[in-house]
């Protein structure tokens, strides 16, 4: 089989995101800013810094870290299949390496608690919606139902990384000490 092209349309194009998708992204950023803006005119910060310490990743728990690896990787390997070329061989290693990346990040999930004390929050709903939906597009694509696979899998990589993800840097939890923190 040989592998499709991408249109050159979109060939500079960061991501191949649907309309809906990029909605979410922009409300998502908005709601991250006024959250993060409450929570640090709260605590009585002026100004953020940006800068990295990795003392408290590297301190952390082996489910944190490894949460945090598959998290990575699943963006990276995620928005190179956005971006890249569909159908082929290399989509469909790059892909199952994805799926692969996506439930390592999903399930690692349940073991890391701490926005609402020692409970799980609404993040943890996307890493139950990803571990189910993963499978089944995963299906859709060996039934050819090529519309559904691309929708739910921008739709993991969307909701599941980038807004879960944006999430993840609000004041006072980890991503955030690593690389805002005073």
């Amino acid at each position: 089989m040989t592998e499709l092209t991408t249109p050159t349309r979109n060939r500079f194009r960061i991501l191949s995101l649907r309309p809906d998708n990029r909605v979410l992204i922009v409300v998502a950023i908005a709601g991250y800013a006024v959250l993060s803006w409450l929570i640090l005119k709260g605590a009585g910060f002026s100004d953020v810094h940006f800068r990295i310490h990795a003392g408290r990743l590297i301190d952390a728990a082996f489910m944190v870290k490894l949460h945090v690896a598959g998290a990575i990787m699943a963006f990276g390997i995620g928005a190179a299949l956005l971006r890249g070329v569909k159908g082929g061989r290399l989509h469909r290693i790059l892909g199952y390496t994805w799926v692969a990346a996506m439930a390592v990040t999903a399930i690692s999930s349940f073991f890391v608690v701490g926005l609402n004390g020692n409970s799980y929050s609404f993040i943890h709903g996307l890493s139950a919606w990803t571990v189910i939906a993963l499978p089944m597009a995963v299906a859709a694509a060996r039934r050819r139902d090529f519309k559904t696979h691309r929708r739910e899998m921008t739709g993991m990589f969307t909701g599941g990384l980038l807004v879960a993800g944006l999430f993840s840097f609000l004041p006072g939890r980890m991503m955030w000490s690593i690389f805002f923190a005073a």
